[in-house]
């Protein structure tokens, strides 16, 4: 019987593509939010979850970073895909009749400059693979949808103009989620640990919780703040470091953090997607 990956979307989104390039032996199950994505690992429906975490132009997925910690999943797996957008339109359809492009309201941004250019007005979808269904059902060669390849060839439409971002170095990162951590070495470009934690309610906690990283020559690619219940007193933090708990100075820093802090939790212990 064949593994699921669940993703939240349609089929065709660029988490589908995450998944057929990191996972391509298993079946992708849609999923209509992050949550019943999230759910449909718990409940053992799918063995794995792909979820986006951040996008180079548009920067973190908050929902994302919100569920992760109550998710009671960890983070075995990232991968990183270039969002390539593509004006996709029904069969018989040139890019000169195209008078609306549909897509996800992330996506219209990355692509202002080629819709001007071109007189196309711009149309919000909930999700840019539904936006490639809907177009392909709806029939109308006015009609286009800015989607990635896959969505065209899943839904029979063709790509009218192919990579028309904005941005040259548009790519989202996304998180393998599973049931039971990995904590194994692996992989070639080194490993990475992510965590969560509160700062102790004491004078430079932040400051001095950090230290121990930079002591200890600890990398710190990322450290992200969000509020906590709705809270503008308490505050967590996410933080990806390069290297594994069991390393000397990963432990050392580590020591150091739970001085300062409450509620640290690792996330995941992973290997990196491509050096850093």
């Amino acid at each position: 019987m064949t593994q699921k990956i669940a993703i939240q979307g349609e089929l065709g989104s660029y988490s589908h593509e995450a998944c057929r390039n990191k996972r391509p032996d298993m079946e992708v199950l849609p999923c209509r939010g992050f949550e019943d994505a999230i759910n449909a690992v718990r409940s053992g429906e799918a063995e794995l979850a792909m979820l986006p975490v951040e996008n180079t132009t548009y920067g973190r997925v908050a929902d994302i970073h919100r569920l992760l910690p109550h998710s009671g999943l960890k983070i075995i797996d990232e991968a990183f895909v270039r969002v390539h957008i593509n004006l996709l339109g029904v069969p018989g359809a040139k890019l000169e009749d195209i008078r609306e492009a549909h897509s996800h309201l992330v996506l219209l941004p990355q692509c202002a400059s080629f819709l001007r250019e071109h007189n196309i007005q711009g149309r919000v979808s909930p999700d840019n693979a539904r936006a490639a269904r809907e177009v392909a059902e709806r029939g109308d060669v006015t009609h286009a949808a800015l989607a990635s390849e896959l969505a065209g060839e899943i839904y029979g439409l063709n790509v009218l103009a192919r990579h028309i971002e904005d941005q040259g170095n548009n790519t989202t990162r996304f998180l393998t989620m599973a049931r039971e951590a990995d904590t194994s070495r692996r992989g070639e470009n080194g490993m990475i640990t992510s965590f969560v934690f509160q700062v102790r309610n004491i004078p430079a906690a932040l400051y001095k919780a950090m230290g121990g990283f930079a002591t200890n020559g600890v990398n710190m690619t990322k450290l992200e703040s969000y509020m906590v219940n709705g809270s503008f007193t308490a505050t967590q933090f996410y933080a990806d470091i390069d290297g594994h708990p069991e390393d000397e100075n990963v432990r050392l820093a580590m020591d150091e953090l739970n001085y300062f802090t409450t509620d640290v939790e690792i996330l995941g212990v992973y290997p990196a997607d491509r050096k850093r």
